[in-house]
């Protein structure tokens, strides 16, 4: 990810960030005739999306011209943007009372809590929820009310460099947590590389504190409440500061983000690290020689395999404008076949529609297996109202329990009345 913000119109949110926008782009070859809207009327829909890689924008922004060639009665007012900046950019325009029309984002219920929200299944053609797969679009819904529709998936798996298990003699990715602990060990005593990449930043500490939690037997919640200062989930907050404690992490898991572990393991000074599958697109194009290899998220001893799946989802936020046959008509569009499938291949995720995970399935036995595994994953609790601010929270804790200035005990008792609070 870089850090900028990035549009192809002037706003005022570009002005409240002080990063100018860009404005570059191209027209798209798909080969369609253009149809208006059938009321004739004009209509305008902002759509704040996140950015994933230096792809993202200018797919976006070919995507939007194609659109607006279609639909010439329809302006799309495109801002996409960092994830270090998006949470702030949507909410500034949330507080003056100009939510953008569509938003791809990594939450939703807090804001469907609050009223802010369409009933999105009012905007999907019958077309387009008959190819969204179930065990994804069915976590958009609150309240019986369908609030969000999935956009970008991914799986998360360990990865490792093979040349660095190749120097210690290791033919297989470590499957507990007794074996990463032994496997990061021989790494640092017999290399000069560091052994596991933790992510505790502001970026996704969240994701490591689920794989431990996961991993111990524990979960954000259980039973429908929420469990985050169990006996499980303290083991696996425990074990990680400890692998931390005895230097078998890298140097500085509060200040290095996945991305940079990546480049980091790329460069053959990391042995290994969890990430999402994109890992297997993006990293290789950095480092053509990186020789890599997958298994799965070590677990406590006796505990079973973990498959951690990660979605991201489009809301549609009400406005004093909101075009719903206009909206409905982009959607479908987002979604098209080919156009969605070079979003899914640009960017190494999962699809989240079936038509396009059949075809892609049927060309590659590794895309099979990362969809087969991902209806079997589990999930952060996005259709709670309370998992944006319990988010937000773990942001601030990652440094105070490695350095001892918080036990995990206390940082999780914190969270968990965070949860309770907002619930």
């Amino acid at each position: 990810m870089k850090n900028v913000i990035i549009g192809n119109k002037a706003s005022s949110l570009a002005l409240l960030l002080l990063i100018p926008l860009l404005f570059t782009g191209c027209i798209g070859g798909y080969d369609q005739p253009a149809v208006a809207p059938e009321s004739g009327t004009r209509a305008s829909i902002t759509f704040v999306a996140a950015e994933y890689s230096s792809s993202t924008k200018p797919f976006f922004e070919n995507l939007v011209r194609d659109f607006e060639t279609r639909y010439p009665n329809i302006e799309i007012e495109l801002h996409v943007i960092n994830w270090d900046f998006l949470d702030a950019a949507y909410s500034s325009m949330i507080s003056r009372n100009q939510p953008p029309d569509l938003l791809l984002s990594n939450s939703y219920a807090h804001f469907a809590k609050d009223g802010l929200l369409n009933n999105i299944e009012e905007l999907l053609s019958p077309e387009l929820k008959e190819k969204l797969y179930p065990f994804l679009f069915n976590t958009g819904k609150m309240d019986g009310v369908q609030y969000a529709v999935p956009y970008a998936a991914t799986i998360r798996e360990l990865y490792y460099n093979k040349d660095i298990f190749e120097d210690i003699g290791m033919e297989e990715t470590p499957k507990t947590w007794e074996e990463l602990e032994n496997t990061a060990r021989i790494i640092m005593d017999k290399t000069e590389a560091e052994g596991f990449g933790v992510d505790f930043t502001d970026n996704e500490i969240w994701a490591y504190l689920s794989y431990f939690f996961f991993g111990a037997g524990g979960g954000w919640m259980k039973d429908g409440k929420w469990a985050i200062n169990s006996p499980q989930n303290v083991k696996g907050l425990t074990f990680l500061k400890e692998l931390y404690e005895k230097g078998l992490t890298d140097a500085e898991p509060a200040v290095t983000t996945r991305d940079e572990k990546q480049r980091i393991l790329g460069n053959g000074k990391l042995g290994m690290m969890i990430s999402g599958n994109y890992f297997e697109s993006v990293v290789p194009k950095e480092f053509p020689g990186l020789k890599w290899a997958k298994g799965p998220i070590p677990v406590k001893e006796g505990q079973t395999p973990l498959i951690h799946g990660v979605q991201d989802v489009m809301i549609s936020f009400k406005t004093d404008h909101t075009n719903k046959e206009a909206l409905s008509l982009f959607l479908d569009f987002l979604y098209e076949d080919a156009r969605y499938e070079e979003f899914v291949l640009r960017e190494g995720f999962l699809p989240a529609i079936r038509t396009v995970g059949e075809k892609l399935s049927s060309n590659d036995k590794i895309m099979k297996q990362n969809i087969d595994s991902i209806m079997n994953a589990r999930f952060y609790p996005i259709d709670n109202p309370a998992w944006s601010a319990v988010r937000n929270a773990t942001k601030s804790m990652g440094e105070a329990v490695l350095l001892g200035q918080m036990t995990p005990k206390q940082a999780l008792d914190r969270l968990q009345q965070i949860a309770l609070n907002k619930s």
